[in-house]
Formats: structure tokens, C-alpha cells, sequence
């Protein structure tokens, strides 16, 4: 897997478009982060105590990805990615993953995630059952959860094999 094209956030623009590049400037960070990683590097923790990999770290990104924008904010009907019970679930390998279709996921997740608030502005109030937020707030919220995992994904990657920017 090679790293894809990443644009740097507008600095200039209305706040729709300022928050889309923010957020898109980071998941583009996410999947260069664990390019070039085997499925054996991805998948091995390397920071003890800590249980996460590179792997798990994207998995997690991809299941808050459709919490926030198409379960709790558009209410589509969609599977959940993690149950009431082991709320850590998407954290988990599963038989038959490879970090290829692990990022592949991920990036299909955005592009769900995008369509999914296309047609909705900034202040209208999320639909899901017993949400109470703007997608203003989403789209600030999953910058930061995108930003602070792509601090985790740099400790991990930089643990795994030195590499270390981008």
C-alpha cells in the first residue's frame, strides 16, 4: 500500500470548507501513516502496555467515522460498528484482515461519512435518537479524534520501524 496525496488545509475560506480540508488533511494522515507497514508490523503492538497497533488504531478511526457522521448525526441505517457490550470491539484483529482491506475500509468509511452530511449545513441538528449536536460539532470533534489517533499512529509507527513525519 502507498501513501496517497494529502493537501494541506486551507487556511482562507468558508468554515464548511476550512473544517472538510482539516479533517480530510487528516485522514489522508491516518493512511500514509501505515503505509508501506507489513500486515505482521501493523498488527504487532509495540509500545507496551499498550495493546495498539498501527491496525487497531485505523480499525477504531473507522467505527468512530460511522458513529458520528452516518449513525448519530444523518440516522442511516447502517451497521453498527462495535455493540453496547464491548464498546472496544473494532479495536480487535479479525480472521481474514490484512492492513490493505483494514485501509480500505477506512477510506471507503470517509468517503460514507462525506456523502452522509453532503446535503446538511453546518448548524442543523443531528438526527440520530437522543443526539444533541450540530454537525459543526461533529466535523470539529472527529478533527481532533483524527489528530490525536494520528499522534498515537506517529509513537507506533516511529516504534515499528523508525519512520517518522508525514
Amino acid at each position: 500500500m502507498r501513501p496517497v496525496a494529502r493537501t494541506q488545509p486551507l487556511q482562507r475560506g468558508s468554515d464548511r470548507t476550512m473544517l472538510e480540508s482539516m479533517l480530510d488533511f487528516y485522514r489522508a494522515t491516518v493512511v500514509n501513516k501505515v503505509a508501506g507497514l507489513t500486515d505482521n508490523q501493523a498488527f504487532t503492538a509495540t509500545v507496551p502496555p499498550s495493546a495498539l497497533t498501527p491496525a487497531t488504531v485505523v480499525k477504531h478511526l473507522t467505527g468512530t467515522e460511522r458513529y458520528w457522521f452516518s449513525i448519530d448525526f444523518a440516522d442511516l441505517d447502517v451497521t453498527r460498528p462495535w455493540t453496547d457490550d464491548d464498546l472496544h470491539g473494532n479495536f480487535q484483529i479479525e480472521p481474514g484482515d490484512t492492513l490493505v482491506t483494514i485501509v480500505a475500509d477506512y477510506v471507503e468509511e470517509c468517503a460514507r461519512s462525506r456523502r452522509a452530511v453532503a446535503d446538511f449545513h453546518l448548524d442543523d441538528a443531528a438526527r440520530g435518537d437522543g443526539m444533541d449536536f450540530t454537525l459543526r460539532y461533529a466535523m470539529i470533534h472527529m478533527i481532533q479524534e483524527t489528530a490525536r489517533h494520528c499522534g498515537h499512529l506517529d509513537l507506533l509507527r516511529e516504534a515499528t520501524d523508525g519512520a517518522v513525519g508525514g
